[in-house]
């Protein structure tokens, strides 16, 4: 008697490619982001047989056979999305590293279209979850420049936190870098980064957004990697990010 062919949940199977964590492959599957035989498969359990299922994210096939292990660092240039492919048709991330033929990689965290700096790919999703955990992550350090001038109870009303949509928005630490006439440059420290967290706190007390940059990420630095440049990371900085 032959043995059935094994049949694997389809978001523990991109997790095992590399591709992410099973938690993010399953919001990817859910997202509707996750083909299975050329059809849209929202079921993060839904049972896949290696070898014979076609499996495509955003559109592109995934690799077989596991690709040797990428951690890279991208200066974003502001204007693009951090996404595979985008349904409206604008410029991804993705185009910074065309012809560079690294694989599948997934951006470890995200920066919205208007914001720029550092941001982080891998194809290794044990290491990106690290990175991405609020409670033991890295801090993510940003220079933002804003529309107005804060005062001290300003600064100390973003560390302490400000009511926005049902919950609390909070900076670890937030300093004064520089001042003009009309406005001002921040330094904002944040343990986690939650989606536009920046900008809806800054909103939350009327101060617009200029110009927002993340430079650090834990020790490791933007430094001087030219705009819509990326270089890998050497195994000091991989270890010292999200090292066990």
């Amino acid at each position: 008697m032959v043995d059935a062919p094994r049949r694997i949940g389809l978001a523990r199977v991109l997790s095992k490619r590399g591709l992410c964590s099973r938690t993010q492959a399953s919001g990817w599957i859910r997202d509707g982001r996750v083909q299975v035989d050329g059809r849209v498969v929202r079921d993060p359990e839904f049972p896949t047989i290696a070898g014979r299922h076609r499996i495509a994210v955003d559109g592109s096939g995934i690799d077989e056979a596991p690709t040797k292990t990428v951690h890279l660092m991208l200066n974003k240039p502001r204007g693009l999305v951090t996404t595979l492919r985008d349904e409206q048709g604008r410029d991804t991330v993705y185009r910074c590293f065309d012809g560079a033929e690294l694989g599948f990689i997934a951006p470890v965290g995200r920066l919205d279209k208007a914001s720029e700096g550092l941001l982080l790919f891998s194809n290794d999703p044990e290491w990106a979850s690290r990175i991405t955990l609020p409670d033991s992550g890295p801090d993510k350090i940003y220079h933002v420049q804003v529309d107005c001038i804060p005062d001290a109870t300003t600064l100390a009303a973003m560390q302490a936190g400000v009511a926005c949509e049902g919950e609390i928005l909070q900076a670890k630490s937030v300093s004064l870098l520089r001042t003009g006439e009309k406005n001002a440059w921040l330094e904002v420290v944040l343990e986690e980064g939650r989606n536009r967290q920046i900008r809806r706190l800054l909103a939350a007390l009327d101060i617009g957004v200029l110009r927002l940059l993340r430079v650090a990420i834990g020790t490791l630095q933007l430094g001087e990697l030219p705009k819509g440049q990326w270089r890998p990371l050497t195994a000091g900085e991989v270890a010292a990010l999200g090292g066990d």
